[in-house]
């Protein structure tokens, strides 16, 4: 059995996996060297990690991993990949972008694939029928656009996104929430809708953590996965156990 430890920019997840398939994932403040033994107690057979961090950690969980699991593994830049990583400045390439797309190469096999990751930036990242990453674009997230407007303007309140299926605000609540969330809506369709136009039976995946909150919204089909990231990374786990 796998553990799956994603750290990412605004929260972590931990998953725990049996072979291709993802059992369990939590979302935690930090995941620390105390939930290692928890996670042991309850899955004996957990001895395989693999570790992807956006940001810095404490170097003892680091330490705890490798004393406490058989294979380790930290995701880098170097780190073997089941598909063709095309992307040029593979050292500045987010793990958890490459991890994604990798997880969509678990579902769909020989399939064009759109990777859309709606966190804290929106990244569309594209992987090609014969298994290549080919590369992608990053845009600023939802709540990024919101504080963006706060912080860059003398009085623009900042606002939560919510409901709102209006064209256009009378507010200027509104009109913030209609302009950042329909834009966000009209960038996303537009951006599908240019790929199909390059790439024959394009599979659509949006995942991150404002997926769900657009997932009745858009025109263009599509499938949401919340755990792309930690199957990408079990697989990535996974192929380095075969070579």
């Amino acid at each position: 059995m796998n553990l799956v430890i994603d750290i990412g920019n605004t929260r972590t997840k931990f998953s725990v996996c049996n072979r291709g398939d993802v059992l369990t994932t939590v979302p935690v403040d930090e995941f620390l060297p105390s939930h290692i033994d928890a996670l042991k107690l309850e899955y004996e057979q957990l001895d395989n990690v693999i570790l992807s961090a956006v940001k810095d950690y404490p170097g003892e969980l680091k330490t705890t991993l490798q004393n406490k699991f058989k294979t380790f593994i930290e995701l880098d830049a170097d780190t073997p990949l089941p598909i063709e990583n095309c992307y040029e400045s593979k050292e500045t390439l987010g793990k958890d972008r490459i991890a994604a797309v990798v997880g969509a190469f678990d579902l769909y096999p020989k399939t064009n694939v759109l990777i859309i990751d709606a966190g804290t930036a929106i990244t569309y990242d594209i992987l090609s029928k014969d298994g290549k990453y080919l590369g992608g674009n990053i845009s600023p997230g939802l709540e990024m656009r919101f504080k963006a407007l706060h912080q860059f303007t003398g009085k623009l309140p900042k606002i939560e996104k919510a409901e709102f299926n209006k064209l256009y605000g009378k507010t200027t609540e509104q009109a913030i929430r209609a302009g950042v969330q329909n834009g966000f809506l009209y960038e996303i369709d537009s951006t599908i809708t240019s790929f199909k136009d390059f790439y024959n039976n394009l599979q659509v995946i949006i995942t991150g953590g404002d997926a769900d909150f657009f997932a009745n919204k858009l025109k263009n089909s599509f499938f949401v996965h919340f755990n792309l990231t930690s199957l990408g990374l079990n697989r990535i786990l996974q192929h380095n156990g075969e070579i």
